[in-house]
């Protein structure tokens, strides 16, 4: 997922909830989860084992995360009116979000 307007810094509080653990268990962490990123990265989440499950033979209950990180994106670049015509920079920050998956006997190999 790219250009995300979500801070990196938020980002990684979240994906480091997620990351080595089954994708139900997953799901559930960020659906109870407080924080303000978790709804991006849940629908990320979807999106990942949707396009695992096209796979043939890819069951859902057999995904793993293996892989989650951040990296930052463009920055937007924004002012904010200050006191006696002076102007301050307001810096938004973006997201790139990668995702991988791997299924519980893959894991198991490679381990």
């Amino acid at each position: 997922m790219r250009f995300v307007r979500v801070s990196p810094q938020k980002m990684r509080r979240v994906i480091d909830l997620i990351r080595g653990r089954h994708v139900e268990d997953a799901r559930r962490v960020l659906r109870f989860s407080p924080l303000g990123a978790t709804r991006e990265i849940a629908r990320l989440l979807d999106s990942a084992v949707a396009n695992a499950e096209r796979t043939p033979g890819v069951v859902a209950q057999n995904l793993v995360v293996e892989r989650v990180w951040v990296d930052g994106g463009p920055t937007l670049k924004r002012y904010r009116p200050r006191a006696y015509g002076r102007a301050a920079r307001i810096r938004r920050r973006t997201s790139h979000v990668t995702v991988v998956l791997k299924t519980m006997e893959e894991q198991q190999v490679g381990a």
